[in-house]
């Protein structure tokens, strides 16, 4: 069986890497504006018509872009399954509240309109509102807790992973500062995406209101990195580790440094596109937002969220989940990954199975493409 598998065991191990990075920038930028548009209604819309019109805006297509944070969970499951049983028990409590919030969601944006009562309706619009909020800014907790290193470790013996930490620790400042940022950059790609399928007034204060969230998100990136780079200790492996071994995390030794997640920049220079579309995406999204090119803001807008994200996995690679009590317990690519022949044939799996999901996606943005207005929606029986 080994004979038939075309990349050998390290190599195999990147390409999933990079596959985990592309779902989790796709989600990002796809679902990351549904939570967007959800965080924009109290700024946006004014009328219950208006608030209707943001519903619609992302109704034909919101369950297909959560298909994307689905498939990255069943990536870290299948592909890096030490990843997986450390980050969902020890996060446990936090993946719930994100859980509630992703539940809630589907349950507002279906029932919102079934009745013309304005409480019913207010209640469901604030429910929709705060699961933009709480998912955007939980998501960018959890990514400021990996930067910062999990409170986890293995014990040597039985290599039973314990989890040390509480929930309320996971909210440190920069943590909540990578949550505040987070919440910004979904704002910004909702508003640019408002921008881009309404008009008149709800186009007006979308433009509005994705300046503020540009210019605060560019603040929050470029603060981000200056506090990676002065405050923060990023973490290095010092021995030498056969990246075809068995997956074994503590069969490594591992420094930590002040500044030390900026390494891989200096050893690949290429990976600078990252940070710098993260920044030049945010701040070319502000200038267009001046204009009415809705579609270029939009394209602007998704650039700074796949620069932000590429950011992130290029600074820690190799690195999946450091560790903040024992250095050596950090889970890398190299040492916590399925075995050789299971990321093959899921690899085969992918490349059937993930160019489709493509095709849908495209096809269904094309078939939706245009405006949508109260009269569209008064003609419309399908209409939220």
């Amino acid at each position: 069986m080994e004979s038939l598998i075309l990349f050998d065991y390290p190599t195999m191990r990147v390409i999933w890497w990079a596959l985990l990075g592309f779902l989790l920038a796709a989600f990002a930028v796809m679902d990351g504006a549904d939570f967007g548009v959800a965080m924009a209604l109290p700024c946006v819309a004014k009328t219950d018509g208006e608030r209707r019109t943001l519903y619609n805006v992302i109704g034909p297509v919101w369950e297909g872009n959560q298909v994307w944070l689905i498939v990255a969970g069943g990536v870290v499951f299948a592909a890096w399954p030490l990843l997986y049983a450390m980050a969902f028990s020890g996060f446990y409590l936090a993946f719930m509240l994100l859980l509630a919030a992703l539940i809630v969601r589907p349950v507002a944006i279906k029932y919102r309109s079934k009745f013309p009562d304005a409480r019913w309706r207010r209640n469901w619009d604030l429910t929709w509102f705060l699961s933009g909020v709480v998912t955007a800014l939980v998501m960018g907790v959890a990514v400021g807790n990996v930067i910062v290193g999990a409170p986890f470790r293995f014990d040597p013996d039985s290599m039973r992973p314990i989890y040390e930490g509480g929930f309320l620790a996971l909210f440190t400042p920069f943590p909540l500062l990578c949550g505040v940022l987070s919440v910004c950059i979904a704002g910004l790609q909702g508003a640019a995406l408002l921008n881009q399928k309404t008009e008149g007034a709800i186009a007006r204060r979308s433009r509005t209101l994705g300046r503020v969230f540009a210019l605060a998100a560019l603040i929050l990136f470029i603060l981000g990195g200056i506090w990676v780079a002065v405050g923060i200790e990023g973490y290095t492996i010092t021995s030498e580790w056969g990246k075809d071994q068995l997956s074994n995390p503590m069969a490594k030794t591992v420094a930590l440094s002040t500044g030390g997640w900026l390494a891989n920049f200096s050893v690949w220079p290429w990976m600078w596109a990252a940070p710098v579309a993260g920044v030049g995406g945010a701040a070319l999204a502000l200038g267009l937002l001046f204009t009415r090119a809705s579609r270029a803001a939009l394209l602007a807008s998704s650039l700074c969220t796949a620069g932000v994200v590429a950011t992130f996995g290029f600074a820690l690679f190799p690195f999946l989940l450091p560790s903040s009590l024992d250095p050596r317990s950090s889970l890398t690519i190299w040492d916590a990954s399925a075995s050789h022949f299971s990321l093959w044939i899921m690899l085969l799996i992918s490349v059937v199975l993930l160019p489709l999901v493509l095709l849908y996606t495209i096809w269904v943005f094309r078939l939706m493409r245009g405006k949508v207005t109260e009269e569209a929606m008064a003609s419309s029986t399908h209409s939220y």
